[in-house]
């Protein structure tokens, strides 16, 4: 007998079939199968995708929105400094806390994977402690990656060795800031230093690279050809990327052929980069998010992230993936049916490729952690956001949501 069956289930492509699920794999994918198992989900057509995935988040300070004050000017810069602030007084356990918190409200999403990037500044690395204990207690229904990110830069105060301590500690990937180094030069250095340091390590790097309305901000160029020198394709991120918005035409054609040749994916993050770009501007305003549709083209591999909920730099969020797709579709202006679909995409599948969670997908085999979406098929997802009826990690039920239902009375 079959642990789960999933009956009428609708997958992204528009197949109608049954899913049956054993243990923590997905045993067979085909029209009515003739099963009988000890839980039987009719999906009732709905869509039926791998799991949401959200290649890049800030769980230190996550749910921390007005401690100890509200970022007044919604900038970036101020909520770097709103976040030094917090970190002074903020403790273990209460990072934890919200930490958690803010994974079992994903969860009710579809969210089963997170990369968080934790701040490894303060020679305490509270943060460290606080997230390698939350990744440990959310293991049983939730991957969730650390990336060692030195905030203030790489080489302010003890950074760079915090970082080499993060890693010693558990963390598991490579991180940086190349652009709020004190000078271009020390940028260049930090990323040659962070592609090296993981090299030696056989570890990945994602880097907050050019998060700037300059676009003279170009360490992106610089972190594609260190991947390239050391031989890290495929293992290599530059998150956020908005300074492309600002560059010339010709440069960023030139650049995103690099980008492609060195296998370095792109992660923006649309609700984060349209909130905090642009402003210094008056008008005509910079949309601040990176040239997705270009990239994609190219052949560089993209993903969405949420980066922010309720913390300094973002006063709204709901651990919903589809928000960020949502945001992403509009401001890229990816409005063609296919690209549409795409975006959805960059929420799950194309996620789950650059954080390497190749096990992850509808297929016969592949760990069985999907959800259950109230739609038919990726677009009506993206435009409504409607609830997940079923969310399941590794063959498990982990949460329920009944479709809502309205009631009219207009009489």
């Amino acid at each position: 007998m079959t642990d789960l069956l999933i009956r009428n289930a609708t997958l992204v492509d528009g197949t109608a079939t049954d899913i049956a699920i054993d243990g923590e794999r997905i045993s067979a994918i085909a029209p009515g199968l003739p099963v009988e198992a000890g839980e039987v989900i009719d999906a009732a057509g709905r869509l039926v995708s791998a799991p949401f995935i959200d290649a890049h988040f800030h769980l230190d300070a996550t749910l921390s929105y007005g401690l100890p004050r509200i970022n007044q000017s919604g900038t970036l810069l101020e909520g770097i400094a709103l976040w030094g602030e917090l970190k002074q007084i903020v403790t273990v356990e209460e990072m934890v806390e919200r930490a958690l918190a803010y994974c079992h409200m994903a969860v009710g999403h579809g969210l089963l994977a997170i990369r968080s990037h934790v701040d490894v500044c303060d020679d305490r690395l509270l943060g460290v402690q606080a997230l390698l204990e939350v990744r440990e207690r959310v293991s049983g229904f939730m991957d969730l990656q650390l990336v060692a990110f030195p905030q203030d830069g790489w080489y302010r105060s003890n950074a760079e060795r915090n970082v080499i301590r993060a890693l010693d500690m558990g963390v598991d990937i490579v991180g940086g800031i190349p652009h709020f180094e004190r000078t271009m030069e020390d940028g260049t250095r930090s990323v040659r230093a962070a592609c090296e340091l993981a090299e030696q390590r056989g570890l990945m790097v994602d880097l907050h690279c050019d998060e700037s309305d300059d676009p003279h901000s170009r360490h992106i160029e610089t972190l594609a050809a260190e991947t390239h020198r050391v031989g890290l394709q495929g293992r290599v991120v530059g998150s956020h990327l908005t300074s492309m918005h600002s560059m010339d035409n010709y440069y960023a054609s030139k650049l995103i052929a690099l980008i492609a040749e060195s296998e370095v994916a792109a992660v923006p993050n649309p609700l984060i980069n349209i909130t905090l770009q642009g402003r210094m501007d008056t008008y005509p305003k910079r949309r601040g998010l990176t040239r997705v549709p270009e990239l994609l083209a190219g052949g560089v591999n993209v993903a969405f992230g949420q980066d922010c909920v309720m913390d300094p730099w973002y006063s709204l969020g709901t651990g919903d993936m589809l928000d960020p797709a949502f945001m992403g579709l509009h401001v890229g202006q990816m409005t063609a049916p296919a690209a549409m679909r795409e975006c959805y995409e960059m929420v799950t599948t194309r996620s789950a490729e650059i954080l390497g969670l190749t096990d992850l997908g509808i297929a016969e085999g592949k760990r069985a952690s999907l959800v259950i979406v109230d739609a038919k098929d990726p677009v009506e997802a993206i435009r409504r956001r409607p609830v997940r009826t079923h969310v399941i990690s590794r063959g498990k039920v982990v949460a329920r949501t009944p479709a809502p239902e309205t009631t009219l009375n207009l009489a």
